[in-house]
């Protein structure tokens, strides 16, 4: 699962290092996705940050310089975007399916991270994937995969406290 979502970060710019963020770099419609995923159910949690930090810096081999810089591109794009259709809609144009439903995977990884999910995250998650042309049973399957991940790694810190 993890090579597979690291091959699809690597696709978005043809390698997986990253030296500076361009305008129209694809990883800045990533960014802001998963901001506004982060930003769904109106609680900006710690937890979720350090994911989004994480995922994106380990996989495009970033330093933090070029890590916030991304940060604050995505941010600026999210601000002035007025729906998901003008991240999605590159995404769909240049991205295979398979691509497509591995960041959908990503984001749930995001709602996951503070360890409870909300309806208006579900519903964020829903319409982007809907515009990404994911299908619902893809969508579900990557939930699914997520949160038994996440249930599994709770059973082990609980295991690992007694």
């Amino acid at each position: 699962m993890f090579d597979r979502f690291k091959t699809f970060l690597d696709s978005l710019t043809g390698h997986g290092h990253a030296s500076l963020i361009e305008p129209g770099d694809p990883r800045i419609a990533i960014m802001a996705l998963c901001i506004q995923v982060m930003e769904a159910d109106g609680e900006t949690d710690e937890k979720e940050r350090r994911k989004v930090r994480s995922m994106i810096k380990d996989h495009y081999k970033l330093d933090d310089a070029a890590l916030d810089a991304l940060i604050a591109a995505g941010e600026t794009a999210e601000s002035e975007a007025i729906d998901y259709f003008r991240f999605t809609s590159d995404i769909k144009r240049h991205f295979s399916e398979e691509q497509r439903i591995d960041l959908i995977g990503m984001l749930w990884e995001i709602v996951y991270a503070d360890g409870k999910r909300s309806e208006m995250e579900d519903h964020v998650i829903w319409r982007i994937a809907d515009l990404l042309g994911v299908s619902g049973r893809d969508r579900i399957i990557k939930r699914q995969e997520v949160a038994a991940r996440f249930r599994i790694a709770e059973e082990e810190t609980a295991q690992q406290e007694k």
